[in-house]
């Protein structure tokens, strides 16, 4: 199916007949999603599922964005409607290549981080990450909630088993057995939960901002390795110095990040046919947690 007359046809039904067409948009790996220009309007983004259940994603992403906007500061999108169909915003630009735009973003990242800590892990609500449901339950200990809700619980899931072995599975249990030797306590914050590059855009006067977001209380250091993680362009270095010394980080936090970033890994590859390199990542961090005969 096209998306674009998939999406014209959507927002149609929504109310919003002032759009008079949509052009497809590129980027994201979960839903499809178009520009949609309207007879006497701003234009807008629209997004919406063709072959899988939306359920309440979009609600669920709507609330997201409004967490981060007003209790962290960040700037998102507006939203101009979500239902269980569909997600229509406010356009954003694309992030300029720049060292002084990943600067200001460090600022941005570390004020949301260091402004929204919370005693607990866990959200009020599951929500979800790509198409898969996020599991939120609240727990008062940080190395629990992050081996079952982020690690563990892609167990089981029929992709997964397939690309890791019953030794691989053993190991991941070996680790999240092991957390709290091989990551720092630290309190839980407000996280983007899914924060990989192209989620990361600009406002029309160019200060970052940021979508797509699964947000939770957890540990800040779980966005800061999917950035790591994800191929951040050169300009992007100075982000990482001035992150690190805006929130106190240690000299070793770039040594966790693989750990961290297993979560979105596993994640990938539990929904993905092509995991782009997720579970030779996977494997290569598990290594020091198989069993040595």
């Amino acid at each position: 199916m096209q998306s674009a007359p998939f999406l014209l046809d959507l927002v149609h039904r929504a109310g919003m007949r002032d759009v008079v067409a949509v052009e497809p948009a590129t980027g994201g790996v979960a839903a499809v999603a178009g520009i949609g220009t309207r007879r006497d309007a701003p234009s807008v983004f629209v997004k919406a599922f063709i072959d899988a259940p939306a359920d309440d994603v979009f609600l669920a992403e709507a609330e997201g964005l409004a967490a981060l906007r007003q209790l962290g500061g960040v700037a998102t999108p507006e939203v101009i409607l979500a239902d269980r169909e569909l997600l229509v915003l406010s356009v954003l630009g694309p992030k300029p290549r720049s060292e002084t735009f990943w600067e200001q973003f460090a600022h941005t990242l570390a004020h949301l981080h260091t402004s929204t800590t919370h005693p607990r892990f866990g959200w009020h609500r599951d929500n979800w990450l790509g198409r898969r449901r996020q599991v939120n339950t609240w727990n008062d200990n940080g190395f629990t909630f992050f081996a079952q809700h982020r690690l563990l619980r892609w167990l089981g899931q029929p992709r997964v088993e397939a690309a890791l072995d019953r030794e691989d599975r053993a190991a991941l249990e070996r680790l999240c057995h092991r957390l709290p030797d091989l990551l720092p306590e630290r309190p839980a914050c407000l996280t983007h939960g899914d924060l990989w590059a192209q989620n990361i855009l600009a406002t029309p006067d160019g200060q970052p901002a940021l979508i797509d977001p699964a947000v939770s209380y957890l540990w800040a250091e779980v966005d800061l390795a999917h950035v790591w993680s994800t191929s951040p362009p050169p300009e992007a270095q100075r982000f990482f110095a001035v992150y690190a010394e805006l929130t106190s980080l240690d000299r070793d936090w770039q040594t966790r990040m693989p750990i961290l970033q297993l979560r979105q890994h596993l994640a990938v590859l539990a929904q993905f046919d092509d995991d782009w390199g997720a579970a030779d990542q996977i494997r290569a961090t598990l290594v020091p947690f198989r069993t040595r005969t």
